[in-house]
């Protein structure tokens, strides 16, 4: 498998934020930019209207007539400075210009309309509308825009009055091109901007993807590192994905220990059962043949047979018992005087080994709520383990006490004891220490009992010292507990 690389194309979280950060700068930039453009506009083109509305009060007010206009002296300062000039030249910026009732441009002060003159009458199709209009309005004068308003002469005639707004549009054109440009590099550099914060922060996020994928591919041991400015958000999200990651490999190490506990007890039992079946198929083979011809010898044969079948028989009885531990059994609790089952024991051990040394310290009557069954299975074991692994002088001793809420049973020896590493495994199934007698199950089925009765099991042990194994019950067993 690939390790992944990350791709920072435009589908990448990336990509879309930086999109979306420059998306929303220049819907801004597009809304602020049409705002004052408009507003400017609105602003200018009020300042024209209000010179042009002026000058038609002015002439409004002084109720001339075409006649006294054409003869006022004055005239001729006005034609110096408002009409246009000569054909062929620009168009100026007012145009001040006398039209009949039917719209015709006439002459002023002797001299022949202008064409601007004439331009500006052809433009105005309605005068009379123009001249009772509140508002000044556009028109168009060869091509270049004004601002036109009109005052109705005492005669029915009208003087017109327009003033360019060409400057005013190129004012706002070239204010959009210096805006458009400006929010251009500011987008760009947003954009660089965005991207560099946006790969800063997404640095964790990428490590956790590679993480992942390393663990995937086998890695168990990877884990999140820490960035140096991490956001609380993406610092939670490292915290919690690392003990995620080490749950995940404690669970995986330990289904492989367990699938190699159960291999390996899977070839103990194999090679536990093998043994007493080797012996009862050989001697069924010698008699099948007819090679038993003395009574003495079938005798010792069918002794060995059934020997055989009763060590496999209890070796099975034991695996059987551990499965059920293993599946949390439902145990009968009721009270039971561990003090007497103490006592049983002791009592079974001198019997057996009559020359064995056996103190007891378990006097009276100690209760416990347990199932008995259970612990004389565990009695039965530690004693049994004494009898089997010492020699037969050594001295044993069975105590009890109550002690912090809790019972406390213990079984010590004075043997070889055993060494450390055998003192660890100790519990482990079908272990047995320097390959002595036995299956090798009865610790852990001690355990598992014990175990079930939410109770603990402790060893102390050296060579030489013997071995001492102390058994803690709740004196009030809570929920039972797994093997």
């Amino acid at each position: 498998m690939r390790l992944w690389r990350p791709r920072h194309g435009i589908h990448s979280l990336r990509g879309k934020l930086t999109l979306a950060n420059v998306g929303l700068l220049a819907l801004g930039i597009v809304v602020a930019t049409a705002v004052s453009l408009m507003g400017m506009r609105h602003y200018l083109l009020d300042q024209v209207d209000a010179e042009l509305v002026k000058t038609r009060s002015s002439l409004g007010s002084s109720r001339l007539t075409l006649r006294q206009i054409d003869s006022l002296a004055a005239l001729s300062i006005v034609r110096d400075r408002l009409l246009s000039p000569t054909d062929g030249s620009p168009e100026p910026d007012m145009i001040f210009a006398l039209a009949d009732r039917s719209g015709e441009a006439v002459s002023m002060g002797g001299f022949a309309p202008t064409r601007g003159q004439r331009d500006l009458a052809a433009a105005v199709d309605d005068p009379g509308g123009l001249a009772a209009g509140a508002e000044p309005r556009d028109v168009s004068v060869r091509g270049t825009p004004y601002r036109a308003t009109g005052v109705r002469l005492a005669d029915g005639s009208y003087v017109l009055l327009a003033t360019s707004t060409d400057g005013l549009h190129k004012g706002i054109e070239k204010a959009l091109r210096l805006d458009l440009a400006f929010g251009t590099l500011l987008l760009a550099l947003l954009a660089a901007l965005t991207m560099v914060s946006v790969s800063r922060r997404m640095r964790p996020l990428e490590a956790m993807v590679e993480t992942s994928t390393a663990i995937a591919e086998g890695d168990l041991t990877r884990r999140v590192p820490s960035s140096h400015h991490p956001t609380q958000e993406v610092e939670q999200l490292r915290l919690a994905l690392n003990s995620m990651l080490q749950q995940v490999e404690s669970a995986y190490r330990t289904r492989e220990r367990s699938a190699a506990q159960l291999r390996r007890f899977v070839g103990d039992a194999s090679h536990e059962l093998r043994t007493p079946l080797s012996a009862i198929r050989g001697y069924l083979q010698l008699y099948e043949r007819g090679m038993l011809v003395n009574p003495e010898e079938r005798e010792r044969a069918w002794t060995r047979v059934n020997a055989e079948a009763d060590r496999m028989g209890r070796l099975v009885d034991e695996l059987l018992t551990l499965a059920r531990l293993d599946q949390r059994p439902e145990l009968r609790f009721r009270s039971v005087d561990l003090s007497a089952l103490v006592r049983d024991a002791a009592e079974d051990l001198r019997a057996q080994q009559p020359d064995r040394p056996v103190s007891v310290d378990a006097e009276g009557t100690i209760l416990v709520r347990a199932d008995e069954s259970g612990l004389r299975q565990v009695l039965g074991n530690l004693v049994g383990n004494v009898r089997t692994h010492t020699p037969a002088g050594v001295p044993v001793r069975l105590g009890l006490e109550r002690a912090d809420g809790a019972v406390r049973l213990c079984v010590a020896d004075e043997g070889p004891g055993l060494a450390e590493d055998d003192a660890a495994r100790v519990f482990d199934r079908f272990f047995r220490a320097g390959g002595g007698a036995g299956s090798g199950l009865g610790m852990s089925i001690v355990q598992g009992v014990v175990a079930a009765h939410g109770g603990e099991v402790a060893v102390r042990t050296a060579p030489g010292e013997g071995l001492t194994v102390t058994v803690t019950l709740p004196a009030r067993p809570h929920d039972p507990c797994p093997a």
